[in-house]
């Protein structure tokens, strides 16, 4: 049995599909299972070993474009695979699927070019998005599969260097990042929260995120190590797995941080809500959000600005009610 998974999103959309190649290699033991991602999903997923290739699909570089489809489509269809799986709603995906000649091609209902399937999912909004990307495939339905990364040596010993000179203290990390503006929680609330916990001798308070997250104005001093821009996707869920609570945006480390037990998430909600299906997976968290506001979700994604202009969806959702949370966290473990 050969099957190929084409999920080309962003890095969470990647990290919430590892259930579902868990559940693939459960229903079908014997299997070669293929995932065509972008070069940074393929980042993600790596040492993964239900995964036998990654195929990386560079679609703003070499795979750009009308021949990079082609190219890619056409050595894709010489693996001659049983099953494709094209979670992804976005033409590109559904073209790769069809250029594959498999058989089995699956992929949702409302997704653009769904005819190019030869089985449509329904894309039920009420499910969380691990729920939605496990019924691709049918059986097993009474488990719950969690979300798995797989931090290499290498990256422990990075990780284990890069906190070594805080042996005995309790790991908090913060994460204020995200691609749109909207899903930002204040960054002066963030270093409010901040400024409380920057003191304390049995903490380290640790800023995460990549090089677009450098440009936010985070405080310094006290017990603030700033890991912004210096970690693998990989480093840092091995980092995120030491820590004792994230708090977070609606981004990408919920996700990442629902693949440790251990990790307490603190996720701040904006623009979005729970039945767009993105909220964490994992038990072990808890979401800010003021459900009382009739405007949200005012979209998928979040926006650049807030389309009301009062932007009470973040401004409500004070640094006090975070920090509570965090000192019941600290204290209890």
């Amino acid at each position: 049995m050969r099957i190929l998974i084409i999920h080309t999103a962003f890095i969470g959309d990647i990290v919430l599909s590892t259930p579902l190649i868990k559940k693939l290699k459960e229903i079908y033991p014997n299997s070669d299972i293929t995932y065509v991602t972008t070069p940074v999903g393929a980042s993600i997923l790596r040492n993964n070993p239900n995964i036998s290739e990654i195929i990386e699909y560079d679609k703003r570089g070499k795979h750009k474009g009308v021949k990079g489809i082609y190219q890619l489509g056409k050595r894709l269809k010489y693996e001659n695979f049983n099953l494709v799986i094209t979670p992804h709603r976005y033409i590109r995906s559904s073209i790769l699927s069809w250029m594959t000649g498999s058989p089995v091609r699956k992929g949702y209902k409302n997704a653009a070019a769904s005819f190019l399937f030869t089985e449509k999912i329904p894309y039920d909004r009420n499910k969380h998005e691990v729920e939605k990307l496990l019924s691709f495939v049918s059986g097993k339905e009474e488990k719950r599969y969690e979300i798995e990364l797989y931090p290499n040596e290498q990256d422990i010993k990075k990780v284990d260097e890069m906190l070594k000179k805080y042996k005995g203290k309790k790991l908090i990390l913060l994460a204020p990042g995200s691609k749109w503006f909207t899903k930002k929680w204040p960054i002066e609330y963030f270093n409010e929260v901040i400024g409380q916990v920057m003191n304390r001798k049995d903490i380290i308070t640790g800023i995460i995120g990549g090089a677009d997250e450098m440009a936010l104005k985070i405080v310094s001093g006290g017990n603030i190590v700033d890991f912004r821009g210096k970690t693998t996707l990989l480093e840092l869920a091995e980092l995120i797995k030491r820590s004792e609570l994230v708090v977070t945006n609606d981004s990408s480390p919920i996700h990442i941080a629902s693949a440790w037990k251990n990790v307490k998430i603190l996720a701040i909600f904006g623009p979005t809500v729970k039945e767009l299906g993105f909220f964490p997976w994992s038990e072990n968290s808890k979401v800010f959000q003021i459900k009382s506001l009739t405007c949200r979700p005012c979209s998928l994604h979040g926006g650049d600005k807030c389309p009301q202009r009062h932007f009470k969806c973040m401004l409500d959702i004070k640094p006090k009610m975070i920090l509570d949370e965090i000192m019941k966290t600290i204290e209890r473990v």
